[in-house]
C-alpha cells in the first residue's frame, strides 16, 4: 500500500495538489492502522490523523529546501 506513495517534493514533482497531499496521508495512516475502512467506532480517529498527516505533510513540503533549485517567486 505505502509502495504507491509517490514522492511529492519538487523538484521530482513541481506542482503537488491538496489531494494528492491527501490522497499519500490517506494511504499511511491506512497502512499503520492496518484499516483500509475503519469500524464506525473508530472512524473519527481515522479522519483526524488523515487530517494531521495531511497537514504535516503540506508544512514539511513547503519548508524544505532543495539544493539547486530555484526560489520560488512570491
Amino acid at each position: 500500500m505505502c509502495r504507491s506513495i509517490k514522492t511529492l517534493r519538487a523538484p521530482v514533482t513541481p506542482e503537488v495538489s491538496e489531494e494528492e497531499i491527501r490522497a499519500a496521508a490517506l494511504q499511511y495512516v491506512r497502512k499503520v492502522s492496518g484499516f483500509r475502512r475503519p469500524a464506525a467506532h473508530n472512524q473519527a480517529a481515522f479522519d483526524e490523523a488523515v487530517e494531521a498527516v495531511t497537514a504535516a505533510t503540506g508544512h514539511l513540503l513547503s519548508h524544505l529546501e532543495v539544493r539547486g533549485a530555484k526560489p520560488k517567486a512570491p
